[in-house]
């Protein structure tokens, strides 16, 4: 026997197709994302590509040092940002009382060891002058990779934030200069040796001067979409983090990053 679908059936099934076929707003909604200048702008072209296919229109905001797009996104000048990872943003949310919640995973950039000067880390000679970025979480992840490189020791206590003041150990002698995150991978020429973020080492040309990197077991340093927390809940907030998760944005970060960025789906 052949059962025909009732009219009321058949209107809940055409808007039940329609819902499927329309993107997530009825009209577009406009989002103000903050992101580092560089390599992200071809990352985030290709986000706000998705974002437009589902009703989001995806402004981009610029930035050129990495204090600046967390209290942008607390005075409500953007709506979220993309640019640091889990400590840095625990850190500033300490020093400035930030109301601000990380919604969504994007990639790890394993920080590397960079010179002009040596070939290998082996050969870095007694008294070595080495770069580290001047910022607690950044700081504190680079001696971390000095140390897993058997160059120095760390106080156990010192956790994820540990400064130069937490060395124990420095058979070496090595010379760590503490130098904004922005600057250490500029000044390369001057440093035996630099640790350096990935961001800033390709906007420093550094790519052909990496001599180690961090390893990416158990690593905490994944990078993150925030927004405000009285708009984690928001809808156009699942709506962002869908249209960052598509295959066109890896692909983005293929081509921006030369495999130097790991995603995270």
């Amino acid at each position: 026997m052949t059962f025909l679908p009732t009219r009321r059936r058949l209107l809940a099934m055409t808007a039940a197709a329609a819902m499927l076929t329309t993107p997530a707003f009825a009209q577009d909604t406009t989002v103000r994302v903050g992101i580092m200048g560089g390599e992200d702008e071809v990352v985030w072209d290709a986000v706000a590509a998705e974002g437009k296919k589902r009703g989001l229109d995806i402004q981009i905001s610029l930035f050129n040092d990495y204090t600046q797009p967390n209290e942008a996104l607390s005075n409500g000048d953007i709506d979220a940002n993309a640019f640091q990872h889990q400590p840095y943003l625990d850190a500033q949310i300490e020093a400035m009382g930030y109301e601000i919640t990380n919604v969504a995973d994007t990639v790890i950039q394993p920080i590397g060891v960079y010179s002009a000067k040596h070939d290998a880390i082996e050969d870095l000679p007694d008294g070595a002058v080495i770069g580290v970025p001047n910022d607690p979480s950044n700081g504190g992840r680079a001696l971390k990779v000095l140390e897993q490189l058997g160059l120095i020791k760390l106080d156990e206590d010192a956790g994820i934030l540990a400064t130069t003041l937490d060395v124990t150990e420095n058979p070496h002698d090595f010379d760590l200069r503490e130098l904004d995150a922005g600057v250490v991978g500029r000044a390369i020429t001057d440093l035996d040796a630099a640790v350096v973020n990935t961001d800033w080492a390709l906007k420093a040309g550094l790519q052909d001067h990496r001599i180690a990197q961090e390893s990416g077991e158990n690593n905490p340093y994944m990078n993150l979409i925030a927004v405000r927390t009285e708009d984690k809940d928001a809808p156009w907030v699942s709506t962002l983090i869908e249209a960052f998760h598509t295959d066109s944005v890896k692909e983005a970060y293929a081509t921006a990053y030369k495999g130097a960025a790991v995603t995270s789906w």
